[in-house]
């Protein structure tokens, strides 16, 4: 899952918050530590951000955390409430490319609940619920 607040935990690192649910999962801390660097440097976040504080990220980079976050667990659905809700546009169309590149090019399923038409631009399948009504959007 991805929410629209990020869910990060203010007491831990970066690496830490993607780290911690592999942990609660039973992975060891040296195979967490190495699989959540791995995804963090993938996201455009290198070593300078790992010991550092979510309050200390921009929206963008908090987002990029919680993806990463969820790439670490072994499901390839991804779920995300708002993704782009709290942040600028800028850091919006980053993220929705990320999310974009992980169904093209990595094989995800990535569901998006959004009630912004910019992201929904980005879909390759659109389904809107009007009146208690879903209704597929042609593309």
């Amino acid at each position: 899952m991805i929410y629209q607040q990020f869910n990060l935990l203010p007491l831990l690192t970066v690496q830490e918050n993607v780290m911690y649910p592999m942990i609660l999962n039973g992975a060891d801390k040296k195979g967490a530590k190495a699989q959540a660097s791995v995804q963090l440097e993938a996201l455009g976040l290198d070593k300078t951000f790992f010991h550092r504080f979510p309050h200390t990220l921009s929206g963008g980079e908090q987002q990029r955390v919680a993806i990463a976050r969820a790439l670490c667990s072994p499901a390839r659905i991804i779920l995300a409430d708002e993704p782009t809700g709290s942040l600028d546009s800028e850091n919006s169309d980053i993220i929705m490319r990320i999310l974009k590149d992980l169904a093209h090019e990595k094989g995800y399923l990535v569901i998006i609940v959004t009630h912004d038409p910019s992201v929904s631009a980005f879909a390759d399948e659109c389904l809107e619920m009007d009146a208690g009504k879903l209704k597929i959007q042609a593309k």
